[in-house]
């Protein structure tokens, strides 16, 4: 069959790599995708989010099914546009609707979806520009730190946690009045602070029936020990060793179905991931936020453990028969360590050469924000490489990700030298 993957990032390499394993895949298409998509499938020059130019291009391909990569096209309704399209009903889209996508789309919505089911998550309120020193009253009831979290889709970077009430209060001004992360900003949601350590648990289903794949953890901050600024994350571990039978028992009983269920209850179509992110405190596994796509780089230490044909996973999405499907693991230890550029999650360059590619033995490189130029791999992007490799332990693996990332090379390369550190 033909497959459109949409995006460009290492988590649609890392989906490429993996759907171009199956034998139902004869012809792959990426859209935009990057340099190391092109050495593997066919780029096609489309915006993820022009529907109309992506309709043209299925129909004259013959196209047979649509998998969704990032968000935005999934919070525009990609989902609907082709459920409610006479020419591209019947190929199926592997991604929610515009209505689930809200869970990602909106924290306010997200919140209330949690509340409504009664699935364990933080206390919080919303507030826009209007209700603004209604926000700065509800920060003096909460204790430090403050959570402050941009409703809207804000690239990964629209959380804030404030140590200081009075920075605080002018950090929800700058979000609400002065538009910190534009539109997105536009509403904020203030959560009480959570104390714990961090998961992400990822769920595949078809509206009905799921699979919960491999639980992964990932580092969001920029600097050795968790320090700077938030990025869009800078490694991840699978599996997460603290992640015992008895709390993937709860986080299934207690989460995963519920959220199933109510996506059920509130007749939300949902046919693709859902990403929980999780934070256990004293044992108790609570969410912090729902994302309606893969992460990413988790999608890099996750997708190479699934051993279960990726093509038959989403036939079977598509069909609603998933509790058919057999879901197989690689029990190995899977790491990825991001490489960004210098700058990054700030002003960064792009144009640089990377070199050293080739010179990679045992780890997996999956390109992020690559492009080719007169016919060499250059930088296009804040994080640039994803290197993953497998282990018998996590500590294994990231030794042969951190011996490889020594073979390469672009200016003012830049990478995390502790990712697991807070495992061992």
């Amino acid at each position: 069959m033909t497959i459109l993957l949409l995006g460009s990032g290492g988590r649609e390499h890392a989906m490429a790599y993996k759907l171009l394993q199956s034998s139902s895949c004869s012809q792959l298409f990426v859209a935009p995708g990057n340099a190391g998509t092109s050495a593997i499938a066919k780029n096609i020059s489309i915006n993820p989010n022009n529907f109309e130019t992506i309709k043209a291009f299925v129909i004259e391909e013959k196209v047979d099914m649509v998998v969704v990569g990032p968000e935005d096209p999934l919070v525009l309704g990609i989902y609907d546009f082709f459920k409610e399209d006479a020419l591209l009903k019947s190929i199926p889209v592997i991604g929610p609707s515009k209505i689930g996508a809200q869970l990602e789309g909106s924290k306010e919505f997200a919140k209330e979806f949690l509340i409504k089911h009664k699935i364990p998550t933080a206390a919080y309120d919303s507030f826009n520009s209007e209700t603004v020193d209604n926000g700065c009253l509800f920060l003096e009831t909460l204790q430090p730190p403050y959570v402050l979290k941009a409703d809207g889709l804000a690239a990964g970077k629209g959380v804030l946690i404030i140590y200081d009430l009075e920075e605080a209060k002018s950090e929800l001004r700058n979000m609400l009045v002065h538009a910190k992360f534009g539109s997105a900003s536009s509403k904020v949601v203030i959560e009480e602070f959570l104390d714990g350590i961090e998961l992400s648990c990822f769920v595949l289903t078809d509206g009905k029936n799921y699979k919960i794949l491999p639980t992964a953890k990932d580092y969001k901050r920029i600097g050795d020990g968790d320090t700077g600024l938030n990025t869009g994350g800078m490694g991840a571990v699978s599996p997460v060793p603290f992640a015992d039978s008895i709390l993937l028992n709860k986080i299934e009983t207690r989460i995963v179905k519920p959220t199933i269920e109510g996506l059920k209850k509130d007749e939300i179509e949902y046919k693709g991931f859902v990403f929980i992110g999780l934070i256990v405190v004293k044992g108790e596994p609570m969410v912090i936020e729902y994302n309606v796509r893969m992460g990413d780089p988790e999608t890099e230490v996750v997708m190479p453990r699934i051993k279960t044909d990726l093509v038959e996973l989403f036939q079977a999405v598509a069909n609603q028969n998933l509790n058919e499907i057999v879901l197989e693991i690689d029990e190995r230890s899977a790491t990825t360590i991001m490489v960004v550029s210098g700058g990054y999650p700030e002003d960064y360059e792009k144009g640089f050469e990377i070199t050293g590619i080739e010179n990679v033995q045992d780890s997996l490189v999956f390109h992020a924000g690559t492009k080719l130029e007169n016919g060499k791999v250059v930088t296009n992007g804040g994080r640039v490489l994803a290197v993953t490799s497998f282990g018998e332990t996590f500590q294994e693996a990231i030794k042969k990700s951190y011996q490889n990332i020594d073979k390469l090379y672009f200016d003012k390369m830049y990478f995390r030298k502790d990712i697991g550190f807070d495992l061992l």
